[in-house]
């Protein structure tokens, strides 16, 4: 597990939900922190911004509900993001 990543989900996670990160844990979910629906999808919106992703929407292969389950899918998306970089769109010319 990279801590970049982890370090970078519990900020997100803490300046959108308004609380302090040492209240984040990977043991945590987002219903443990007590996280309203609205705010954990603005979480999510963060995340995916930030390591320009797109999370899979309720796609049982992934957790979206615990801390654990973020730092794990984004870990995953960035892996496969490396691993089939987009192709190079060719210049106007």
């Amino acid at each position: 597990m990279s801590d970049d990543v982890q370090t970078t989900v519990f900020a997100i996670i803490a300046k959108e939900a308004g609380i302090d990160e040492a209240k984040v844990t990977l043991d945590s979910t987002l219903k443990d922190l007590e996280i309203a629906s609205l705010d954990a999808i603005q979480i999510i919106f963060e995340i995916e911004d930030h390591f320009k992703i797109r999370m899979p929407d309720r796609d049982p292969n992934f957790d979206t509900e615990s801390v654990k389950g973020l730092v794990d899918t984004v870990e995953k998306l960035l892996a496969a993001q490396a691993a089939n970089p987009p192709a190079a769109t060719p210049p106007n010319g």
